[in-house]
């Protein structure tokens, strides 16, 4: 009875260690290290795409105007602030004209000066024509006396004399007017000079805009060309965005575009790609395009909003569509060393087949211009990163844990 209860018992112990060892193998094959990497699988197919491009911006003004003098002098008055909204032509701010309204007056008697000098080199002219008519009948009768023997040669010569001193006198005369109509043009130049002199002090607003900074205040004294008051047209704002060099392919003007304002999120605003700058930032790798707002009576979205320069912006620019060929979901994309490929499943099989791809969209999709054709099986996610002998269970989806 003892071997039997002895034999039983080498038995049970028996039993329980080959179920302990047919869990742990049943545990390791399941959920452990020899368990199956559980992926989920996408089938190609044929599709075209409209990728497109993100970028981050900010609202700028394209038309600024930096207001301010020709001259160095002292702002005599400001008569603007920031906010305000002017016309053109309009008084913004004026400088100090110090003497110039002074020498506007001292050419102004200059200008009477020459005026008068002018008149008299007139008048003179005319009492010099009528002198050269007296002297020249003078100078006829004589002749015509002299050969007749009644005068001598001498009484001839001096008339003739007094001609053409009277002719010489006439010129003298037309010199003198000459010289004062120089002197008249030469006070008038200068006096249309210091009147644009004078003028340039009255700094106005070449256009209608809004008022962006007051960069000088009365009594403070600026140098030629310093900026007093800035300007902007509101009508020209735009944005300058930034795209990932390594994603613009295909960014060109004329493009559609959506921009949303941090300010104002739930109302995005059309737009289009204006301009693609020359020259790009190599430190962040990113290009640079001007994005234009549509007018406002192209979209009404445009009448409640309220755009701020320096305001960030997030921007979506449509690509045009691509041709047809095989898609698949960008996480299928995988690197093996310097190669770029898919995880492809064909009877059961693993097989990392390198892939040449093109366009992106924003929601995953790209674009395999070689490597994979309609109807191919990829691995799109799985748990671990996959071998050529990996072991694989293809399940529904991995979100959540389990199958």
């Amino acid at each position: 009875m003892k071997i039997n209860k002895t034999l039983t018992q080498r038995f049970g112990l028996g039993a329980l260690a080959l179920l302990l060892v047919a869990a742990l193998a049943f545990v390791m094959t399941r959920t452990g290290p020899l368990a199956p990497v559980r992926v989920s699988v996408h089938q190609v197919a044929e599709g075209t795409l409209t990728p497109s491009l993100f970028g981050i911006g900010t609202v700028e003004a394209r038309r600024s105007y930096l207001i301010g003098p020709t001259v160095p002098g002292r702002v005599l008055r400001l008569l603007v602030d920031v906010g305000d909204t002017v016309k053109p032509g309009q008084l913004l701010a004026e400088m100090d004209p110090v003497d110039l309204d002074e020498r506007l007056h001292a050419l102004d008697a200059s200008i009477a000066r020459a005026r008068s000098t002018g008149a008299a080199a007139q008048a003179q002219h005319k009492d010099m024509l009528a002198r050269r008519e007296v002297a020249a009948a003078n100078a006829r009768r004589y002749i015509e006396l002299g050969e007749k023997g009644f005068i001598s040669s001498g009484v001839v010569e001096g008339k003739q004399q007094e001609q053409t001193s009277a002719d010489a006198a006439v010129s003298s005369a037309l010199a003198n007017i000459a010289a004062a109509g120089a002197d008249l043009r030469r006070v008038d130049a200068e006096h249309a000079a210091l009147r644009q002199q004078r003028s340039a002090v009255r700094l106005t607003a070449p256009v209608a805009g809004v008022v962006t900074s007051r960069d000088a205040e009365p009594g403070s004294t600026v140098v030629a060309g310093q900026a007093v008051v800035k300007l902007i047209d509101p009508a020209s704002l735009w944005i300058r965005v930034r795209f990932d060099q390594g994603r613009s392919t295909g960014l060109a003007a004329g493009l559609p575009a959506q921009t949303v304002l941090r300010s104002n999120p739930r109302q995005p605003l059309a737009g289009t790609v204006a301009r693609i700058e020359v020259v790009s930032d190599s430190v962040t790798e990113e290009r640079i395009a001007m994005v234009a707002f549509e007018p406002a009576a192209a979209q009404p979205a445009t009448r409640g909003a309220s755009l701020s320069v320096g305001e960030l912006a997030e921007v979506t620019v449509t690509l045009p569509t691509t041709a047809r060929a095989p898609l698949l979901p960008n996480a299928a994309v995988k690197h093996l060393g310097k190669q770029t490929g898919v995880w492809r499943l064909a009877g059961g099989d693993l097989q990392f087949v390198p892939v040449r791809t093109g366009a992106t969209s924003l929601d995953g999709q790209v674009q395999v211009l070689e490597g994979l054709k309609a109807g191919d099986t990829v691995i799109e996610f799985s748990e671990k990163e996959l071998k050529a002998d990996s072991r694989i269970k293809v399940v529904d989806s991995l979100v959540g844990g389990k199958p």
